[in-house]
């Protein structure tokens, strides 16, 4: 069996799975809720571990797992292994769904080391330890947004229950990142928090592709757009709303302390309520 192996080094998260349920055991009795798709970040789990499992926690139950990445790749990008390794052991691909679905945007395979699914693996394995996995990376344009369309009609298609994941950080301000609009100091951190990521997050709630991709782009708000708009698009065809900011927070709320530089975090879910 190929198998796709962790790349990330052990301080990202725990490899322990005991130390991983413990981790958990305070979002356990969220879970199964009733959310098709959440937006996490994808930090170290000392930085935005909880934040993101609050998300994850509130989804309902699935036969696969699509996490969208991001990073902004130049395509559609697709694992291509038939498993990947977590600390649970082996999240199996789903291939039927992957074929379906990498025909359709012409996607390439993901062979580039990154963390933006890889960091979130073993809460998804946790939470979903019978279902299949489909691993993705889109581009930072408006194609992702049609391309999270096309993943809810080849989930029809197959009869398959899906849930969705987009996994982005927010601003990445500093002297470490080379963006410090704002200088430095107490500030710079309040206009991160209440203005340029307030903004992005609003255009998210607010179901606006075109404007979370200009905030993106002009802002600097988001590292991972394309995985933004992929979770966009998919809710726009499920025609699913009620979206929910669940938390925020920064790197320097988490430490405890302002360094100059530091990320933005969110936690959002969509709640499918009854017609």
């Amino acid at each position: 069996m190929n198998i796709r192996e962790p790349i990330l080094s052990p301080g990202w998260y725990p490899r322990n799975p005991e130390e991983i349920k413990e981790f958990l055991l305070p979002f356990r009795s969220f879970f199964p809720g009733n959310c098709p798709a959440a937006i996490v970040p994808h930090a170290g789990w000392y930085f935005s571990g909880r934040i993101a499992a609050r998300a994850i926690s509130k989804l309902q139950n699935a036969e696969t797992v699509v996490i969208i990445g991001g990073h902004n790749p130049q395509s559609f990008l697709f694992a291509e292994e038939e498993g990947v390794r977590t600390p649970f052991g082996i999240m199996e691909i789903d291939d039927e769904l992957r074929v379906l679905l990498k025909k359709q945007l012409n996607g390439r395979a993901d062979k580039y080391p990154d963390n933006t699914v890889e960091v979130l693996l073993p809460m998804v394995h946790s939470f979903f330890p019978k279902a299949r996995l489909l691993w993705l990376r889109f581009p930072g344009n408006l194609s992702s947004f049609e391309a999270g369309k096309a993943i809810a009609i080849a989930a029809e298609t197959l009869n398959r229950s899906i849930v969705v994941l987009g996994s982005t950080d927010l601003t990445h301000y500093g002297d470490s990142y080379g963006f410090t609009p704002m200088g430095n100091g107490e500030a710079a951190l309040d206009w991160v928090r209440n203005t340029n990521d307030a903004a992005f997050i609003n255009a998210v709630l607010d179901g606006k592709p075109t404007e979370v991709l200009r905030r993106a782009d002009e802002e600097y708000s988001s590292c991972s757009p394309g995985a933004v708009l992929g979770v966009l698009g998919y809710l726009n065809q499920q025609r699913v709303k009620n979206p929910v900011l669940l938390e925020y927070a920064t790197s320097a709320d988490i430490s405890g302390r302002n360094t100059g530089s530091f990320v933005g975090y969110a936690a959002i879910s969509w709640e499918k309520k009854a017609s």
